[in-house]
Formats: C-alpha cells, sequence, structure tokens
C-alpha cells in the first residue's frame, strides 16, 4: 500500500511551499514521523515528518520544486517487499501540472523500478521536459535551457547541469563583469524570497493596516534581569533575555483585550479561544515565524525555555511543522539590532502583530523633574476592519501596564 506525502498546510493563509531538500533517497526505508524532507514558505523553513513508516518509493517535486499545498509530492511504500527505485535509478518523472501542484488524478501504484542506461542525447524533435528546480533555476538566472547539455537519462538536464553551466558563464564573464564596475546589478530571488513577497503584498493588500506607538519604562524589568540573569541561567538552562518578559506582557493583555487576538472573515470576526503567540526568528534569507502554544499558560521560565529552543531549531532549520501551525498573534523583536520605532507588516490572517524596539536611556520627565529611564517603545499594527485605535490602545496600555508593574520574584520564584 502506498501513502501520500502532501505538503501541509502551515498556516491560514498559506497556499503553497517549497520542497528544500530531500534527506532520504528513494529506495530508503524510514519510519514513522522521521523527518523525510524539509519544506519551506514564507513562514517557516522546517521538517516534514513521515506519515507512514516503509520505504520511500518516488519522489514526485524535486529539490526546489514549488506547489500548492495538499499537493502530493511523494509516496512511500509501506510494503517492506515492495520494488521501488533506488539511489542510482533517478527520480521518476511525473506530469508538468503535477510538479506545478496543479489537481491532477495520479495512479496509486508505485512506480516500477526504473533500469540504468548510459547518458544520451536527446532525440532530435524530442520535446525537452525539464523539472520544476531546473526550470526556476534557469529563470532565476536567465539561462537559455537549449544550451544546457544535460547528463541525465536520456540527455535529460538535471539541477548540477545547470549549475555546472552557469558556473562556467560566470567564470567566462568576470573579465566583462569587471569592465562594468559601478552598472546596476540585478539580484536574482529565490523561491523563498518570492514566497515572503507575495505574503507581505497580501497581506497589505487584504488587511488595511494601522500603526500606533506607547513608551514604556522598562526600569523594573532592566533591574530584576541585570539582578537575576547569572542564577535564571543556572537554574532554567537558558539566557535571560526582555522577550520572554514582552510574551508574558502580551499573552496577559490578549486575554483582556480578545479582539487583538482573532482573524478576519467574510462571515464576521473570529476570536481564537487559544493564545498561541508567533515569535518572529530572523535568518540571513528571511524571517520564520514559530509558535509559542498556549502562551497564557506558561511562566516566564517556561516561555524562555521555548522562545530559545524554538530560535535555536529555526536557525538551524530543525523546526517541524507544529512549530508554525496555530499561530493567532505575533511578537517581533528588531529591537535587538537597535530599531526605535518600527510599522511591521502584519502576519496575515492574524488581527495584529506587536514590535518591541530598543531599550534605550532617555530624559524622561517624572514628578516634574528630569530622570533618566530606560525607554522602550512597543509598536502595534492591526487591522483596521477588526478594531479601531480605543481597542489597540487599550490593549497596547495593558503592555504598559504590565512591564512598568513588572514583579520578577513573582512571576519567577
Amino acid at each position: 500500500m502506498a501513502t501520500k506525502i502532501v505538503m501541509p498546510q502551515l498556516g491560514e493563509s498559506v497556499a503553497e511551499g517549497v520542497v528544500a531538500r530531500w534527506l532520504k533517497k528513494p529506495g530508503d526505508r524510514v519510519a514513522k514521523d522521521e523527518p523525510i524532507c524539509e519544506i519551506v514558505t514564507d513562514k517557516v523553513s522546517a521538517e516534514l515528518p513521515a506519515p507512514a513508516a516503509g520505504v520511500l518509493g518516488a519522489i514526485l517535486v524535486e529539490d526546489g520544486g514549488t506547489v500548492n499545498v495538499g499537493a502530493e509530492i511523494g509516496r512511500i511504500d509501506e510494503q517492506a517487499d515492495a520494488v521501488v527505485p533506488g539511489p542510482e535509478t533517478g527520480v521518476p518523472v511525473v506530469g508538468e501540472a503535477m510538479a506545478s501542484g496543479l489537481s491532477q488524478t495520479v495512479s496509486p501504484t508505485p512506480p516500477r523500478a526504473v533500469p540504468v542506461t548510459p547518458p544520451t542525447e536527446r532525440e532530435p524533435g524530442t520535446p525537452a521536459r525539464y523539472s520544476p528546480a531546473v526550470r526556476r533555476l534557469a529563470e532565476e538566472h536567465a539561462i537559455d535551457l537549449s544550451q544546457v547539455a544535460g547528463t541525465g537519462q536520456g540527455g535529460r538536464v538535471s539541477k548540477e547541469d545547470v549549475l555546472a553551466f552557469l558556473a562556467q558563464r560566470d567564470a567566462a564573464g568576470a573579465p566583462a563583469a569587471a569592465a562594468s564596475a559601478g552598472k546596476d546589478e540585478l539580484v536574482p530571488v529565490s523561491a523563498v524570497r518570492r514566497i515572503i513577497a507575495d505574503h507581505m503584498v497580501r497581506s497589505v493588500r487584504e488587511a488595511p493596516h494601522a500603526t500606533t506607538t506607547f513608551e514604556v519604562d522598562m526600569s523594573r524589568v532592566v533591574k530584576w534581569r541585570e539582578a537575576a540573569r547569572e542564577q535564571f541561567r543556572q537554574r532554567e538552562g537558558v539566557d535571560l533575555t526582555y522577550l520572554p518578559v514582552v510574551v508574558r506582557a502580551t499573552a496577559e493583555a490578549l486575554k483582556a483585550n480578545p479582539l487583538l487576538n482573532s482573524t478576519w472573515s467574510s462571515e464576521g470576526i473570529v476570536v481564537k479561544q487559544e493564545i498561541n503567540i508567533g515569535v518572529a526568528v530572523a535568518l540571513d534569507d528571511g524571517l520564520i515565524v514559530p509558535v509559542i502554544k498556549q502562551a497564557d499558560r506558561k511562566g516566564l521560565a517556561d516561555l524562555a525555555r521555548a522562545a530559545a529552543d524554538l530560535a535555536a531549531r529555526a536557525r538551524a532549520n530543525k523546526l517541524v511543522v507544529s512549530d508554525v501551525q496555530g499561530g493567532t498573534f505575533t511578537v517581533n523583536n528588531p529591537g535587538v539590532f537597535g530599531t526605535l520605532v518600527s510599522a511591521p507588516i502584519i502576519n496575515y490572517p492574524q488581527a495584529a502583530i506587536l514590535s518591541m524596539e530598543g531599550i534605550a536611556k532617555r530624559a524622561v520627565v517624572i514628578d516634574d523633574a528630569i530622570a533618566i529611564r530606560p525607554m522602550m517603545n512597543v509598536c502595534l499594527s492591526f487591522d483596521h476592519r477588526v478594531m479601531d485605535g480605543l481597542q489597540a490602545a487599550r490593549f497596547l496600555q495593558a503592555v504598559k501596564q504590565y512591564l512598568e508593574t513588572f514583579d520578577g520574584a513573582k512571576e519567577w520564584s
């Protein structure tokens, strides 16, 4: 019996994903829930667990291929004695529509093993067929695939063939590139970057954004962190940052202002019953938003450990599908880079996103006297269809109140 491997739904607004890399080859045995491939969307780079135990019988979407959510990307044969293509036989070819994630009926019968034949030239007059990974790579680097010699079976052009062609072209064009110094450079856009761009455009197009900012005196938080940081690290095993404190404040504010923890729909506003806070993690090539589930039920130490674990696994590309599902609100932390004010784009279809900015000592007036305090701006972007400025301000007031009256001994004992 063959079990389908499909592109999962990694968020309410995610429509497609990229198969970044297969971790198994056709013919490899896999255990149920064992990571089988890496998938990438605008929200996450995660490992996809095997839906069943057995043998990887076919890969239907090669590395780099983009498919719609729900599209079949491979199959697992649960029969131990099944004949499947081994690593030397190549990947079975499927129709172009299926490789692109379009709806198409596919026979459930596992593909037969393909005999090995030496690389040959494609017969004249035979139309060329390229995998999604090859086509995308060619588009990104403006390569005419008819000029690329294929070394695969029947002269098929592989990803490696395109990369070799690109390296040869770049080497030949190096002198010309040096002579054209000063001209504009066209930077190829990766599939992941395109998905992120599409999601950002959709968020701005669908949700009328409004942004408001509150200033917060972080004196109590800063003082407690400086005093407790080393003991916290020794007892909890993670560094104490400001992020879990702000996430804790956010969770409490969402309990008091549930409209912020919602989404817009054609039938009305859907208020989420769980408070699952996504924490944005910046990577070199994008932004990933893993989710702390039921954040309102976690103490400060649990939030610190959860945030540290998710960030570490995000940067190591070790997140799993469940790590990015179910988010109801997002907290972004550009303040680590020294920002003062932001207008973040909502993680659609969520109703709002909170941005915590850098903490800086500033002169403020307290009881008609000038004092120096560590101040932080918190910026909220919200969907104006769901709420007005009044609800947004009340939410930020609750965040501000929590942080300015923070009791470290009570929160961590």
